[in-house]
């Protein structure tokens, strides 16, 4: 306010407007740059006062002028330049203001270029808008949209890698049971074991590709890394490993046990991985409870306001290097890329997948010290009690009898479905896909005691194949299978009155308990 009495000038009016304008203002002469005007705002930005000592050629340098990928931004793009050479309105969307604080500022410029009478530039007028958190939302969200299409190709490559395993899994399981040499009988095995090796890679693309999850309860954080503490202590037996956890009261969260488990785990490893100097080497993991309004741009995953459950897990490390903090989480993405312990790339990329399928998201900080790494998991804390989990199966086989219907498109696992079950006693049926099935199931509707029906197929899937199935008999016993885990279409059908669902690959043990408990 001026003091009464006293009138201000066109001058001093429009100085004080533009001083109070949330969008930074920044005046110059044409050609040489010199400082004419610069608002309160524009000082915000840069994080600095500005400087008539700079010109045209050192604008970059002196005000910290970057690209959006950290390199110094080309004085000849800067729009200061282009205004004048092109005389028109210009918009820049790509710079990135590195303030002397350490802080780093995102902005859009428009550039007016002001002509004389004789059409020669000789002023040009930049307005600076910080967009910092637009090209944060924007960052995640192509980084959201690469990942899914990772994990669409992931999800798919691991449910037909499953169905590859399954069918030799119980061909070589077939084999060993009736082969007499003790060599053969050992190399059958270890064909087996190698199909369990495989199925967990699968698991791990698979977590990633967040396609699916079990029946999830209602778990205490706190209690589950505490039962995993003698694991963490002998994974970690060379680096001083930390327990600082505060969120037992209210530290509780819907989730899937092993899921969660593996999490922890993989997190630590990471951080196990990341210790190069074991001497002073040290992990802490950290829980308590937290109110979640928002994430920081190092944040991927869901991000839902309201009261959360952290999970930290920090080490004293190298740390993740800015230029690659956006890859981290893509599968086969691995800084080590030598020697036995070469990375798979699939850890964090599984930490991913997993904490997204719970509502979750992960945050990316400095570790402990202010060195290393700061991976931060935020779950939903849990508000409501679980719904029940479906009892296990029994752990007795007994031998089958009766005609058990196979519908599965995938020609070797139909056929080594048919072997698996007529070592069992089984007298096995199988079709190719729900029209066939469905003609097989009205020609032996009376001896079909149960149908091994395979989620994914093409024209008719397992949901439409389920529904036509029970419109012949409404007491048709179904087993689900999959090389999926069990995901929401899946407990639809379950839901539906189907009996069970098993995961492929499955062991012969597996498929024998199974069908025992719902033939029984």
């Amino acid at each position: 306010m001026s003091p009464a009495g006293v009138v201000l000038s066109d001058r001093e009016i429009i100085h004080a407007l533009a001083d109070d304008l949330p969008i930074g203002l920044w005046v110059a002469r044409a050609p040489n740059g010199e400082l004419i005007y610069a608002n309160r705002a524009f000082a915000e930005i840069m994080g600095q006062q500005p400087t008539d000592e700079v010109q045209a050629g050192a604008y970059a340098g002196r005000y910290g002028i970057f690209t959006r990928d950290g390199r110094p931004y080309p004085e000849q793009r800067l729009p200061f330049y282009r205004a004048i050479h092109e005389n028109a309105i210009v918009v820049v969307d790509d710079i990135t203001i590195r303030r002397p604080d350490g802080g780093d500022v995102d902005v859009r410029a428009f550039a007016r270029p002001v002509a004389d009478s004789a059409g020669v530039v000789s002023h040009v007028i930049i307005a600076f808008i910080d967009i910092t958190r637009e090209a944060e939302a924007e960052k995640r969200l192509q980084r959201a949209q690469r990942l899914e299409a990772i994990g669409t190709l992931a999800g798919g490559i691991a449910h037909d890698f499953n169905n590859l395993i399954f069918g030799i899994k119980l061909i070589a399981a077939d084999l060993s049971s009736s082969e007499p040499d003790p060599k053969r009988r050992a190399a059958l095995e270890m064909i087996d074991d190698v199909t369990e090796r495989s199925a967990l890679l699968t698991r791990s693309l698979l977590g990633f590709a967040r396609r699916g999850k079990h029946r999830a309860v209602l778990i205490a954080l706190d209690d589950t890394i505490m039962g995993m503490r003698v694991l963490l202590e002998r994974t970690l037996s060379s680096v001083t490993i930390q327990f600082d956890l505060g969120a037992k009261h209210r530290g509780s969260v819907i989730a899937d046990q092993a899921q969660l488990e593996q999490v922890v785990m993989n997190l630590v490893v990471n951080a196990r991985d990341a210790l190069r100097d074991t001497s002073r080497a040290s992990v802490r993991i950290t829980t308590r409870t937290v109110d979640l309004d928002s994430l920081r741009g190092g944040s991927v995953g869901v991000v839902t306001p309201g009261a959360h459950v952290l999970l930290e897990v920090s080490d004293n490390g190298v740390g993740v290097a800015p230029e690659i903090r956006d890859r981290v989480f893509e599968p086969y993405f691995t800084t080590k890329q030598h020697g036995a312990d070469r990375g798979t790339g699939l850890g964090l990329a599984t930490v991913l997948g997993i904490v997204e399928s719970h509502g979750g998201s992960i945050e990316i900080t400095e570790g402990l010290g202010g060195r290393g790494t700061a991976m931060r998991v935020y779950l939903p804390a849990a508000l409501d009690e679980a719904e029940a989990v479906r009892p296990r199966i029994p752990s007795a086989a007994p031998a089958g009898s009766g005609t058990i219907l196979v519908i599965d498109d995938d020609a070797m696992v139909r056929n080594a479905l048919v072997t698996a079950l007529e070592s069992l006693g089984y007298r096995p049926l199988s079709a190719e896909g729900g029209d066939e099935a469905l003609a097989v199931y009205r020609e032996h509707r009376g001896a079909i005691r149960a149908v091994l029906l395979d989620m994914i197929m093409p024209v008719m899937g397992g949901g439409q194949t389920f529904a036509a199935l029970r419109e012949l008999d409404p007491e048709v016993s179904v087993l689900l299978m999959s090389g999926y885990t069990i995901n929401d279409d899946v407990q639809a059908i379950l839901d539906r009155g189907a009996r069970g669902f098993i995961t492929k690959p499955y062991s012969i043990e597996t498929l024998a308990r199974s069908l025992a408990q719902i033939v029984q």
